[in-house]
């Protein structure tokens, strides 16, 4: 998250629960969890982002089976407020803030054979069939929250430009995870699964990313690490942001480095992250098992070339003795099918540390 000059972040409890929309027509508030069950091989993250003011909500639901195949679903359902987190069959709950989260679904989900086959999704949603599928998992906080919302050294919000932004207030934080998940009748139990979640809340477009790599990996109560690395459309250093958990203490992140190695379609396949805090160096070696590629065009763009494309890729991490299942986002614009992030990659060799994500 960039901070403007003489401005703090507030974090308050009450964020957790829904705002008042700005007037902004593209007015954003969105949660996003992700929940692992290591030893099961089963993973899955979810998303609602309201858009009040445009009518609607987004809805994603992505369950990555223990089969290699993907349970899938995606829709804008109608909305005329932004009064609980409840579209699209999905529903989020705040039990107690920053302690205790509750996520449900019911509804409909595409089993994919080929999760790829989503780069093309009128294609992908005309060729696999939906099944009846359903969660409902507990979201535990097992760190302190991190982030909150940016403003005036004496509390006051600040000025954005609505077509430039993607966020007012940001907030983060590590998760146990309990709950089930069942696709097409066959029943998942999540005993001792590992997430993250952030929420966010402002204007926002998808379009305002240049490119970005976010790794979320928990791997248990007492450590777990938050790297993200984003790239300036100006060149010049990155902006590198994160934390590491140990022990229910956050390292910040002082310098963070992201090598990744592609296919020919630019779809990551291994992933190197080595992330340093003022404690020390952490390496995570990442084997890629799964990607979901996601794509958003600008609405009236006739320029077919360049779009906002974001992989989701089940991600099997290793640091040190200790492994888990977790997530590895990379979010480009592509330009002419390269990704933003490989292409500028001699731009910007320097990092700069940052607040947030």
């Amino acid at each position: 998250m960039y901070m403007p000059p003489d401005t703090r972040l507030r974090l308050d409890p009450r964020d957790e629960y829904t705002h008042t929309p700005e007037a902004a027509g593209n007015y954003n508030e969105s949660m996003y969890f992700n929940a692992f069950d290591t030893v099961a091989g089963i993973g899955a993250w979810f998303r609602l982002g309201n858009r009040p003011n445009e009518g609607h909500a987004e809805m994603t639901c992505c369950i990555y089976l223990p089969d290699g195949r993907v349970a899938f679903m995606f829709g804008r359902p109608a909305i005329d407020n932004n009064d609980a987190m409840d579209a699209g069959g999905m529903r989020f709950e705040v039990i107690e803030p920053f302690r205790h989260l509750r996520c449900s679904y019911t509804g409909e989900l595409l089993i994919m054979d080929d999760p790829l086959a989503m780069a093309d999704p009128s294609r992908a949603f005309k060729t696999y069939p939906k099944r009846t599928g359903s969660f409902v998992l507990d979201f535990e906080g097992i760190s302190p929250m991190h982030g909150g919302e940016i403003v005036t050294l004496d509390g006051r919000p600040i000025d954005v430009d609505p077509e430039l932004s993607v966020y007012r207030g940001h907030t983060e934080q590590n998760l146990a995870v309990t709950g089930h998940i069942t696709v097409d009748g066959q029943r998942h139990d999540i005993v001792r699964g590992t997430g993250y979640r952030d929420k966010s809340w402002g204007p926002r477009h998808w379009h305002s990313f240049f490119w970005y790599k976010w790794i979320p990996a928990t791997f248990d109560r007492d450590f777990g690490v938050l790297l993200s690395i984003k790239g300036r459309p100006e060149g010049g250093p990155n902006r590198i942001s994160g934390n590491v958990l140990r022990g229910g203490v956050y390292e910040p992140v002082i310098d963070g480095h992201i090598e990744a190695e592609y296919d020919e379609a630019w779809y990551p396949r291994a992933v190197t992250a080595t992330v340093t805090t003022a404690q020390g160096v952490y390496v995570l070696q990442g084997r890629v098992l799964c990607t979901v590629p996601l794509r958003h065009k600008r609405r009236g763009s006739s320029d077919w070339r360049s779009y906002t494309r974001i992989t989701e890729s089940l991600t099997e991490w290793r640091c040190g003795d200790r492994t888990v299942l977790g997530m590895a986002e990379f979010c480009d614009l592509m330009e002419d099918g390269v990704p933003a992030s490989e292409a500028h990659r001699a731009t910007a060799t320097a990092a700069t540390p940052e607040a947030a994500r």
